[in-house]
């Protein structure tokens, strides 16, 4: 994996992309469904998709700021976290205006307040679907008596 903060090259004489990721539990069908429809502009950058359950630098910075992962996914852009209903806030106002799914993303969670009341509402169905599933929890606080939903 790269640098989390360094723009990265595809060409030598290319512009540097600006890599924007979104940290998730691919185990969960309805995270991943929405994780790879949504798009943001092109002038933003690259959205980099990063599974949860995969450690790494930025699963272990994540875990070192006290997010806890399976409560909310994580958007980082340049050094900035956001989580939960943040991250899903800043993601409608990145968002790319492409495709029926994308407009909607915007008008339902570019308003802060709302994406707080229903942010919550969605990691609850969420958490009933992977209980459902049988899925474990990925537990990256390491939480005793933390592992199944």
């Amino acid at each position: 994996m790269s640098s989390l903060n360094s723009p990265q090259t595809d060409a030598p004489d290319a512009p540097p992309v600006r890599r924007i990721w979104l940290v998730y539990d691919t185990e969960c069908p309805a995270c991943d469904y929405y994780c790879n429809l949504v798009r943001i502009r092109e002038s933003v950058g690259e959205l980099v998709l990063v599974d949860a359950r995969e450690n790494g630098p930025l699963m272990q910075e994540i875990t070192a700021r006290g997010l806890d992962i399976d409560q909310g996914m994580v958007l980082m852009v340049d050094s900035q976290m956001y989580y939960g209903a943040d991250a899903i806030h800043a993601l409608s106002l990145l968002g790319s205006d492409s495709g029926v799914f994308n407009r909607l993303n915007y008008l339902v969670f570019r308003s802060p307040k709302l994406a707080r009341v229903l942010y919550p509402v969605l990691r609850s169905c969420r958490n009933l679907l992977l209980k459902l599933l049988r899925k474990t929890r990925i537990n990256n606080l390491e939480q005793p008596g933390n592992d199944r939903f």
